[in-house]
């Protein structure tokens, strides 16, 4: 019995505009599609911490020199640990952004971005993506949510979302007996990055649920598709060099198409 193609791609929020590799594997996926049939499912990996993955760089509409943009934060807590997911977006800060807008290319978007609903930071990006149209037929499936954290396959190497300093932080769990892992709580411990060589440890709970999991760059594509079960996976060159493709022997890997200033926000009038 045959199964109808799942074709997958996933990213974490990649600035309030989409970044142009983004594009690419979406332009990638639906050109899968046209030959092969299927579905597309967007693995939206919202539990990332790290807030560069959201710089977006515009370009004046004048001059063309590029401006790097950042959403700012409450506290750095949040924005050093907390997951993407939910790390606040600042009122002053879209206000602020609004106002910049005029200046760059992304102008043409400016009447959707005032609107945006100012929660968090993932949902922004999604809504921007959504209100560009790169999202139309296209199933996304966020790495944050619960039921999908519960029906996910268990994991060696992951992240714990915890309470923090009056926040949650994505927090890595060291298994005890590793090095650098602590003996509170008798099963490991948790560890935040700091910089550089440096880390904090905290105790690991007593009990940790998979409702808190989230994986790791290296245990992500096991997680992933232990869920989505996609037949079909577009990829970009970063990835190509850290994806455990012998995790998944059932997945066609295909490469994203090719364009230009990859790394830049996208915001032309059409995906």
């Amino acid at each position: 019995m045959s199964t109808s193609p799942v074709i997958c791609f996933g990213q974490q929020p990649c600035g309030f505009f989409p970044r142009r590799f983004l594009v690419a594997k979406v332009r990638s996926a639906r050109k899968l599609q046209a030959e092969i049939g299927g579905e597309i499912v967007f693995f939206y990996h919202d539990s990332d911490h790290d807030p560069r993955e959201t710089q977006t760089t515009l370009r004046h509409h004048k001059s063309g020199e590029p401006t790097t943009l950042n959403f700012t934060f409450e506290n750095k807590v949040q924005r050093k640990y907390s997951p993407l997911y939910l790390k606040r977006v600042m009122r002053d800060w879209h206000a602020k952004t609004l106002r910049q807008l005029p200046s760059f290319d992304a102008r043409i978007w400016i009447e959707q971005f005032q609107t945006l609903p100012q929660t968090t930071i993932a949902d922004y990006c999604l809504e921007m993506y959504r209100r560009m149209g790169m999202l139309d037929g296209i199933r996304v499936a966020r790495s944050s949510d619960p039921e999908f954290r519960r029906a996910a396959c268990d994991i060696a190497e992951y992240f714990v979302d915890v309470p923090y300093e009056g926040e949650i932080a994505r927090a890595r769990f060291v298994p005890a007996g590793h090095e650098g892992a602590g003996v509170a709580g008798g099963g490991g411990s948790l560890q935040l990055h700091q910089g550089g060589d440096s880390f904090l440890n905290l105790p690991a709970p007593a009990t940790i649920t998979k409702d808190q999991i989230s994986p790791t760059r290296d245990s992500r594509l096991r997680w992933m598709n232990s869920v989505l079960r996609c037949t079909h996976y577009v990829c970009g060159a970063g990835e190509q060099g850290y994806l455990r493709k012998e995790d998944a022997p059932e997945i066609t890997f295909v490469n994203r198409e090719s364009i230009e200033r990859s790394d830049e926000a996208f915001a032309e009038p059409t995906i």
